[in-house]
């Protein structure tokens, strides 16, 4: 884990600073999160908290009826360590009523469903109350596409994005995130008995092991190979990133004009603040 490992001091101060110099400068003084219980959004409530005052901070808690009830009570702990603000919003109504008409649904339509409904309570929360919403998804997830686009995948600003699973685990220990969820087995709790590692099929210390080959050192499959990882590895994961990058972009448009948006039309994203 010698080529993941992270100075985590350096890069609490990095990411506590580009919250608050991220947030401010639009505009903003307060933030919102979405809190499942997991370690993402755990180590996120962390870091707004310590960006920004914790009364500027609001987690909401969106669980299902068929979410893990654990969560909430480990959701409800990292309030309590934080002292940040949070709001309980069931999301089992709006999400039943969604598929009424169709409850032969899977629970794939279901789980993107929850996720979206989840992001809207966010934003709704974000323009009453001004508040910006701030991402929880990792490394690992972005590139493999693992979210729902328009769900969970969204936000104005995603300060864990940079780091990969395993190095979420080491910024969490730092942060003295409880062990229980620190170990845990990662879940999206879009379904009962979900886990990330048994959708995907690889453990996450596998992923970003191979991650960091393949996309910081940009090695080629034979050197993979030869680094112990199967051509069926490699070519699944390959094929995850390929097939996802349109979540990790904002939508093609089509070029007719001498300008386009997104394409001849870009400037930095800090243009004219």
């Amino acid at each position: 884990m010698e080529y993941q490992k992270i100075d985590t001091e350096m890069v609490d101060r990095i990411l506590t600073r580009f919250l608050f110099q991220e947030v401010t400068k639009t505009g903003f003084k307060k933030v919102v999160l979405g809190l499942s219980g997991g370690i993402d959004s755990a180590v996120v409530a962390f870091l707004c908290a310590r960006a920004f005052q914790p009364e500027n901070v609001t987690a909401l808690l969106m669980p299902y009826r068929t979410s893990n009830p654990d969560n909430i009570i480990d959701a409800k702990l990292i309030v309590s360590e934080t002292g940040i603000v949070h709001e309980v919003h069931d999301i089992t109504a709006m999400v039943d009523a969604f598929f009424s008409g169709d409850p032969d649904a899977d629970i794939i339509r279901r789980g993107n469903r929850m996720a979206r409904e989840r992001m809207c309570f966010l934003y709704d929360f974000s323009s009453r109350h001004h508040a910006l919403v701030i991402g929880t998804s990792n490394k690992t997830e972005l590139l493999l596409g693992y979210g729902t686009i328009f769900g969970d995948l969204a936000s104005a600003i995603n300060p864990i994005g940079d780091l990969y699973k395993s190095q979420i685990l080491q910024l969490a220990g730092f942060y003295g995130v409880p062990k229980h969820i620190i170990e845990k087995p990662p879940s999206a709790d879009l379904w009962s008995g979900q886990t990330d590692e048994n959708e995907i099929g690889y453990s996450y210390k596998e992923i970003d092991r191979l991650l960091h080959y393949l996309v910081d050192m940009r090695y080629p499959e034979t050197m993979l190979v030869d680094l112990g990882f199967t051509s069926e590895m490699i070519n699944n994961i390959l094929n995850r990133m390929q097939k996802s990058q349109f979540k990790r972009r904002p939508p093609v448009i089509a070029k007719l004009s001498n300008r386009t948006i997104n394409q001849d039309f870009r400037y930095c994203r800090d243009w004219g603040i």
